[in-house]
């Protein structure tokens, strides 16, 4: 079989992989770069909404780490070194501009994630990498502790280091299989079992199809389970035809999971989290004075949404064409109930398939922070999803990709010298 020889053998041609490669050439080192799929970026396509949402600027490098969760502490040194304003400042090195948008989002100007894949592209090219596309790797030969080769179809690619860069299973029609789980645990690495994180959630029944499509910019939502309160947030939301998502459950969907695994659990949606309980009750009242001939169902959607108008006499067992000087006091409480605490049984969370990244992952104990070096496997680095890091949405889980490829090519050059 053929045999070809480089200092860098990088495995997965996402952010990550791409952005190791091109830093571990542009320090002198003989790079190769090998992706399964027939082109380079295939799930970068998708981030932002095909826009790219490159990082996140809004906090500051502690409070950023803070922001990614209870590992996040493991990205102090790569942050510091190649952040999000470093991130910018080399994509605008690269002729790609970009835009601050709400909450510190940070996107290509052009709007065009394909731009920011093109010019990374074009990094790769300067700096000599040799990119192989459309080669699934088929396994990694190791002696001594150390990978010699890693083997694809056609031929073995030998090496003196190695980065795994292959992403989670998030979004596995990219290409996203989480076969570098299966790698690394077979070189040694223990793996924090892949879940899907950043995922909208299924709520039992069907009222959410009626709901499909109401969006609220500002509300609490409360999970619950054997009546105790285990999780609130506060922020976006929407309904879907089958449950909820948008930022916030989005960014809750991975503790979600993990409560769900310990039994029955439903959600609260407070619609009108500044207002007490009894202060939305009085506007309630002093809305069904002012408008007591009024049939109940056109005037309950002068203080909710049409949607949520149209189902909540139904839900309620409130005739909707009862005048409101006709409705008990029992009955408007039963609205103000549901208002401050709109409850659903959750069923799960979504799959794989819509997630956005992958919870889970190699452990951060096994891997060195400074230079992403295997702790197990001397000459491997690893980057990216496949560790167990990831963020909320917002452009950081980006940042993960770039700041710890950056680290790894940089170390795996010197380290190859």
């Amino acid at each position: 079989m053929n045999q070809q020889k480089f200092d860098i053998a990088v495995i997965g041609g996402g952010a990550s992989g791409m952005m190791a490669a091109g830093r571990a050439a542009e320090l002198g080192a003989k790079v190769v770069l090998i992706e399964k799929n027939i082109f380079l970026g295939k799930k970068l396509l998708m981030t932002g909404g095909g826009r790219c949402n490159i990082t996140n600027i809004s906090l500051h490098t502690e409070n950023l780490a803070e922001k990614l969760g209870r590992n996040g502490k493991f990205l102090f040194s790569s942050l510091y070194s190649f952040g999000p304003q470093e991130v910018i400042d080399f994509l605008a090195e690269l002729k790609v501009k970009t835009r601050v948008e709400e909450n510190g989002k940070v996107f290509a100007s052009s709007g065009r994630a394909s731009d920011v894949i093109d010019a990374l592209t074009i990094y790769l090219r300067r700096n000599g990498v040799e990119i192989i596309t459309g080669k699934e790797v088929l396994g990694f030969d190791l002696k001594d502790s150390l990978i010699e080769s890693v083997r694809l179809e056609d031929r073995n690619i030998l090496a003196s280091n190695f980065i795994l860069s292959t992403g989670g299973k998030s979004y596995p029609a990219t290409g996203s299989t989480g076969a570098g789980y299966f790698w690394a645990k077979d070189m040694g690495h223990t793996v924090i079992p892949p879940a899907p994180a950043l995922s909208p959630i299924r709520i039992k029944g069907d009222v959410t199809q009626s709901l499909q499509g109401l969006s609220f910019n500002d509300v609490s939502v409360r999970i619950m389970q054997d009546g105790n309160k285990k999780l609130e947030k506060r922020g976006e939301m929407i309904f879907t035809h089958f449950g909820l998502s948008g930022p916030m459950i989005l960014n809750m969907s991975k503790a979600i999971g993990e409560i769900l695994r310990e039994g029955k659990t439903s959600v609260e949606i407070d619609t009108h989290p500044d207002e007490t309980h009894d202060e939305l009750d009085k506007m309630i009242q002093d809305g069904f004075r002012d408008n007591s001939n009024k049939d109940l169902k056109n005037h309950i959607a002068d203080f909710m949404p049409d949607k949520l108008a149209a189902v909540v006499p139904g839900l309620l067992q409130i005739d909707p064409d009862k005048k409101i000087n006709l409705v008990t006091k029992e009955e408007r409480r039963r609205i103000t109930n549901l208002l401050k605490g709109f409850r659903l049984n959750i069923e799960g969370v979504m799959g794989f398939d819509s997630a956005m990244v992958t919870g889970g992952g190699v452990s951060l104990k096994e891997v060195d922070p400074r230079t992403m070096r295997s702790k197990i496997v001397p000459n491997l680095f690893l980057t990216g999803e496949i560790l167990d890091l990831d963020g909320p949405t917002g452009g950081y889980n980006l940042q993960i990709a770039w700041s710890t490829g950056r680290a790894a090519g940089e170390s795996a050059a010197r380290s190859s010298s």
